[in-house]
């Protein structure tokens, strides 16, 4: 009887080892799954290196050689832009400024507005002609006017480039034109997109400008038009900047923003205008159609609160920095969310700035790191104040 079941057994097992065999033999399996599915494989076809991020969270949704080295061409200027803002925020230069083309940027080739050596004009409007036009005269004017030359201007960038990440980036020029070693990568330029919307959300506001014009009064009145057609013709595209030369073929960093989501797409060395900006749709459509992201917590959400009778007010309220995001396939339910807060509320700054850090787990997984900081403006306690507070404890305590 043992014989007999066992034979059986043995003849079961084979017929099912064929089966299972038989079934996998016809099923195309990919060599890496990273969540995508198999659409995401037909994303880019036409570019030579692509990436497809969510800009809170820095998630990698889609990448194609995301990591070789290219001519960035005018998304070049994403990095100048950066600069641009950090200076207007510092008080270095103010967009209400008069600035001055030296000879050397009114040389400039390429795109340009065109400055005559000596032409003065508002610093605002040579913003836009870069951010509009991508003029590369404007963007030697402002190199000069923040790093005092272009050589100082131009370490800045790489300085900056390094600061968030950049690994695979180094500029030569604030313009993008063709220059040897003037090289980045896809992976770099979504990561600048993403630190100049995440911290200059303003630069929109110029970047999704289809048309506006210089020189506005003038006889010498000049068009300005976006490289970038789908902040026309694209609800939501709202920049950020073309690039094309020979050299480095047709390049896009473009970001869209529907329904409280916001995605930034690269396409380097595309082959035209028109099958770049189908791929960059592609990769944009599909972060739309298939992720959500979930904010766990808010930019000046409210932390913790203490109070102190050293400090005035005596109750102060502790808040976290910026906005903390998971993103997740749409119908994936979240996971749990940990944290762990340092505060260091015994030596507590009198300038609102960093009072500690708040590490925040998903699934046991650290995924943020953020600063806090007191909301109120503390002011320390005079002695009569300290004083009356402790006394107004003890009245209480005695009741």
């Amino acid at each position: 009887m043992i014989y007999v079941n066992t034979k059986i057994t043995r003849i079961f097992s084979a017929i099912l080892v064929g089966l299972i065999f038989a079934i996998f033999s016809f099923i195309d399996i990919p060599a890496q799954d990273n969540g995508a599915g198999e659409e995401e494989a037909q994303l880019v076809t036409d570019g030579k290196s692509a990436i497809l991020i969510e800009p809170t969270t820095f998630a990698v949704i889609y990448e194609k050689n995301a990591d070789d080295r290219r001519h960035p061409a005018s998304m070049t200027k994403i990095m100048t832009m950066i600069l641009i803002m950090e200076a207007v925020k510092k008080g270095v230069i103010s967009f209400d400024d008069t600035l001055y083309a030296s000879e050397y940027a009114s040389s400039m080739g390429g795109t340009n507005i065109y400055l005559e050596p000596g032409e003065g004009m508002k610093a605002e409007d040579l913003f836009k002609s870069i951010a509009i036009n991508s003029a590369n005269d404007s963007s030697v004017v402002f190199a000069e006017a923040i790093g005092g030359s272009v050589g100082n201007f131009v370490r800045m960038m790489n300085n900056k480039a390094k600061e968030i990440g950049c690994v695979g980036t180094t500029f030569k020029n604030p313009h993008g034109l063709p220059e040897a070693g003037h090289l980045s990568t896809a992976r770099d330029m979504a990561l600048m997109g993403a630190y100049l919307v995440n911290n200059h959300p303003e630069i929109l506001e110029y970047t999704k400008i289809y048309e506006d014009y210089v020189r506005e009064d003038t006889d010498k009145r000049f068009w300005l038009v976006n490289t970038n057609k789908l902040v026309r013709f694209v609800e939501g595209v709202d920049g950020i900047k073309t690039g094309w030369t020979n050299e480095a073929g047709y390049c896009l960093t473009a970001t869209i923003c529907r329904d409280n989501k916001r995605f930034i797409a690269v396409v380097m060395g595309g082959s035209s205008a028109k099958t770049r900006n189908q791929e960059i749709m592609q990769m944009l459509n599909y972060a739309l159609g298939t992720y959500d992201v979930h904010n766990i917590y808010k930019k000046d959400q409210v932390i913790a609160t203490y109070e102190d009778v050293s400090v005035y007010p005596a109750k102060y309220n502790v808040i976290i920095t910026e906005d903390v995001n998971v993103l997740l396939k749409k119908g994936d339910k979240l996971k749990k969310i940990t944290v762990e807060k340092n505060i260091d509320y015994k030596n507590l700054p009198y300038d609102n700035k960093k009072v500690g850090t708040m590490k925040i787990y998903y699934d046991g997984e650290l995924i943020k790191e953020a600063d806090l900081a007191v909301k109120e403006e503390l002011k320390k306690a005079g002695y009569f104040k300290v004083f009356w507070e402790v006394l107004k404890e003890i009245l209480l305590v005695s009741k």
